[in-house]
């Protein structure tokens, strides 16, 4: 492939991703404006948000296998892109909790985050991906150096929590928490398995 063509797409490809990002922010305002989010809409808001912000921290660690596997290292940069938008949604699915479900009753919502252990572990992993919010720049890279990188780990724990948290929530029906599970297996299992064979 010529080197500027492939710059063009790459650079094409970018602002793409970028408004793909935001189509299920789209879909969900769309929905709500026609009054299409079902008897309970607070429920949907909290489940939709929740499922893509899970979504987007799966793409966001399928980055560096997808990148190993196929030889396209380009895709790195968009690693940084889908872990914010991760964080984005999951501070949509924290805001619809903190908003609509509890009206900022700061009392009730402790009580409730304390009580209920989807939700200990579920604000867990919002307090843990505020610093790699924060650090997602190249200058806080360059700041932190090493560090950087062992801080970034956390994601690894933060998706655990948040698998924990999408099965402790539904109780009943867990294939959707096993399927992203699953997912999650693997893609760790990939990166002890490229540890393991890189130091044998």
């Amino acid at each position: 492939m010529n080197p500027d063509f492939a710059r063009r797409l790459w650079l094409t490809a970018k602002p793409l991703i970028f408004i793909g990002c935001l189509l299920p922010l789209a879909w969900l305002c769309w929905l709500a404006w026609q009054g299409q989010l079902g008897a309970n809409p607070v429920e949907t808001l909290s489940h939709r948000t929740g499922d893509w912000s899970l979504r987007f921290l799966l793409l966001t660690l399928a980055i560096t296998p997808a990148r190993r596997l196929t030889g396209w290292n380009r895709l790195q940069q968009f690693r940084r892109m889908l872990g914010l938008f991760a964080f984005f949604y999951v501070s949509l699915h924290l805001a619809v909790y903190l908003i609509f479900d509890q009206f900022f009753d700061w009392s009730a919502i402790a009580a409730d985050v304390v009580k209920r252990p989807y939700l200990t572990v579920g604000f867990a992993a919002f307090l843990l991906l505020i610093p790699l919010a924060i650090t997602s720049t190249r200058g806080m890279m360059k700041r932190l150096g090493k560090n950087w990188q062992r801080l970034h780990r956390l994601v690894y724990l933060i998706a655990v929590l948040g698998v924990l948290h999408y099965a402790w929530l539904v109780k009943a029906d867990l294939s959707e928490p096993l399927l992203y599970g699953g997912v999650l297996a693997m893609l760790l299992g990939y990166r002890r398995w490229r540890r393991w064979r890189g130091v044998c």
